[in-house]
């Protein structure tokens, strides 16, 4: 079964929290498929993910450079899965169905809880995936900054 975790971004940045995330669940040695709302967007985040920190690198692509078999991350803003990435990151209001989401084994969805329509994008997914008996969780950011699991 899926597990999908919700990232309500309150205090941070989608540029600032993402690398993080993404640095984490490389970690764990799954590919990850990160989908973004538009064209321009995939390649500002691809651009970020080669400059947000000079002391790390997270290996990715994008369509743009090609070889999405052999890319441990790769970057997209449609929901194809061409580096059959067991993880999936939503971005930026993009969104898959609870039928689409049965194929990965974890979702992130990082969403902009200072923008009405981002909360209410990620409001009615949450009940379609809660409806389709799919696991999910809810994170908050503190006023540190840091994320607390809600109930």
């Amino acid at each position: 079964m899926s597990r999908i975790d919700f990232y309500h971004l309150q205090k941070q940045t989608l540029d600032e929290v993402l690398p993080k995330l993404l640095a984490k669940a490389y970690e764990t040695g799954e590919k990850i498929l990160v989908m973004i709302g538009t064209p321009e967007k995939v390649e500002q985040i691809n651009s970020l993910l080669w400059t947000y920190n000079d002391e790390s690198f997270l290996p990715h692509g994008s369509k743009k450079d090609g070889f999405a078999e052999q890319q441990p991350i790769w970057l997209s803003d449609s929901d194809d899965n061409p580096n059959h990435a067991t993880f999936l990151f939503l971005t930026d209001g993009a969104q898959v169905s609870a039928a689409k989401a049965g194929e990965f084994q974890r979702i992130f969805n990082i969403f902009d809880g200072n923008t009405e329509s981002a909360l209410m994008q990620a409001r009615a997914l949450w009940k379609e995936y809660k409806d389709a008996g799919l696991e999910v969780n809810y994170w908050q950011q503190s006023e540190r900054g840091t994320w607390e699991r809600k109930a």
